[in-house]
């Protein structure tokens, strides 16, 4: 059996998401929710974006242009980093609170950033490439389990770490950023000079 599709797919997806905005997402989400649930949220994501992708070729893009999810993911963005700097402490129960509102809120926001993402086309090719969608999806689910445990641990830490004010307005400054850059994407103005 040859497991080059699995290791190739493994470091290349590992690297490619390192300081990724979807990383620095989870290590937020898991600051302010049960990380359990930010871990499964993200995992179930990353099965269906990602793992889909490699195995059936990744259709979405093809009905929906890339600047299309873009916009729509960073609209939802923005509109999250909204109601948690505006709601703050007062919504804390509401939005935060409970597992189950976290799974779904961690599973929209990871699907949304992963729709059209470089992971997702990377997911295509590597599949193309190899000619092993199982492999290549293994490789991919390893990389994403790796990299949101670590993400998961840090945010736990941060919790911890910093009081809760500034770990609201940070995280909303964060998704507020995502927004703003997906927008950008969507509009293809660059968010660097």
């Amino acid at each position: 059996m040859d497991f080059t599709p699995l290791i190739a797919s493994l470091f290349l997806i590992l690297l490619s998401e390192l300081g990724d905005k979807t990383q620095i997402c989870t290590i937020m989400l898991a600051a302010r929710s049960p990380t359990r649930s930010v871990f499964l949220g993200a995992m179930s994501a990353f099965f269906i974006i990602d793992g889909v992708s490699a195995l059936v070729g990744g259709e979405l893009p093809a009905f929906l242009p890339r600047n299309v999810i873009s916009l729509i993911s960073g609209v939802i963005f923005m509109i999250f980093g909204v109601i948690q700097l505006v709601g703050g402490e007062r919504r804390r129960g509401i939005i935060y609170g409970d597992a189950k509102a976290s799974f779904i809120r961690v599973f929209l926001l990871v699907t949304l950033m992963e729709l059209g993402d470089k992971t997702q086309i990377m997911s295509v090719v590597l599949a193309a490439q190899f000619g092993n969608p199982l492999m290549v999806f293994l490789g991919i689910m390893l990389a994403f389990s790796i990299i949101t445990g670590v993400s998961v641990i840090l945010g736990g830490k941060i919790l911890r770490a910093i009081p809760e004010r500034y770990l609201t307005i940070g995280s909303s400054l964060v998704f507020l950023a995502i927004g703003l850059i997906l927008i950008l994407e969507a509009l293809n103005i660059s968010a660097l000079p």
